[in-house]
């Protein structure tokens, strides 16, 4: 009898810090998938709040109860670690028509990198549509509440990071 094949998908990211809104997306990749895997970019152009091992403990906090995802830092070509994991497919999160372009590219990139990948795209609840880590991050430097944006976890990482940096 033929063995069945796990279907295992990977959630790239920075995470910086991670949201509610990438909460959503993989609690429903979640329901979509065997295995869903948080993959946070170390190698990034961005300039992070937190490092790749801060971020990926923020991550595996948030979906330390589910027990099909799993969380891991990773730096180099996506594609390279997505075969490595034996993952089908990318999830890819789109919150407005102006994130398509770009990920429209992205995907048509990564599939000539490796054929056998599909993107799947999916919307954040209307409720998160607005949510970014980078808006995040600057109501958090401003002094404004972001409870309603992130995990309680989060947030008190957020407060005590921006805090560490205003005592430095």
């Amino acid at each position: 009898m033929d063995e069945i094949k796990k279907r295992i998908a990977v959630y790239p990211g920075t995470f910086d810090p991670i949201t509610l809104g990438h909460e959503d997306l993989v609690r429903r990749a979640a329901h979509l998938f065997d295995e869903v895997i948080v993959a946070v970019a170390g190698s990034t152009n961005k300039a992070t709040l937190f490092s790749l091992q801060e971020r990926v403990q923020l991550a595996q906090n948030v979906f330390a109860d589910y027990g099909n995802v799993k969380v891991v830092g990773f730096s180099g070509l996506l594609m390279q670690f997505v075969q490595d994991q034996h993952a089908q497919v990318v999830v890819r999160g789109l919150r407005a028509a102006s994130d398509f372009e770009y990920e429209f590219q992205l995907a048509g990139m990564n599939r000539k990198l490796y054929p056998k990948l599909e993107t799947l795209f999916l919307t954040p609840s209307e409720q998160y549509m607005f949510v970014s880590s980078s808006l995040v991050r600057e109501v958090a430097k401003l002094g404004g509440h972001v409870d309603q944006f992130v995990s309680r976890s989060v947030e008190d990482a957020i407060r005590a990071k921006l805090k560490n940096e205003v005592s430095k």
